[in-house]
């Protein structure tokens, strides 16, 4: 007897939720809803109020995609998800699209400073074993 072969569906993604809420309610709430599920960091900040320049990039977002920003240690608010946003690194701006998961964390975490190091080869006279390698 064959045996049944059944076609699997590809596994769906679940909905993100942030403390059981989906995107949709969250950028449904207002602030003070907001502050009340924001971890303590954030909440901090949020309350000592945005700056100058933090405020400008919100109501570009707002606007519209493509902001440029040094603002690093701003915010991520579930209005700004979905949006792209180049992140100055320190050397050069990187282009984010801001992902759902990345509400409540700051724009720094999505730009890195430091690229990884990779090691070569050793150099000539590095090792014991390269003193007898022949030079060009």
């Amino acid at each position: 007897m064959a045996k049944k072969t059944t076609k699997r569906m590809p596994k769906r993604r679940e909905e993100y939720t942030y403390h059981g809420y989906n995107i949709e309610q969250l950028k449904a709430m207002s602030m003070d809803e907001l502050l009340a599920i924001m971890p303590s960091g954030a909440r901090r900040k949020v309350l000592r109020g945005f700056t100058r320049d933090e405020e400008d990039v919100r109501a570009k977002i707002a606007e519209g995609d493509g902001v440029r920003t040094h603002s690093r240690s701003m915010i991520i608010l579930p209005e700004m998800v979905g949006k792209n946003v180049a992140i100055y690194s320190g050397k050069e701006f990187i282009n984010v699209e801001i992902p759902v998961e990345g509400v409540f964390h700051y724009f720094g975490e999505f730009a890195l400073t430091r690229k990884k190091v990779t090691h070569g080869s050793a150099g000539i006279g590095a090792t014991k074993s390269s003193k007898y390698v022949p030079l060009k």
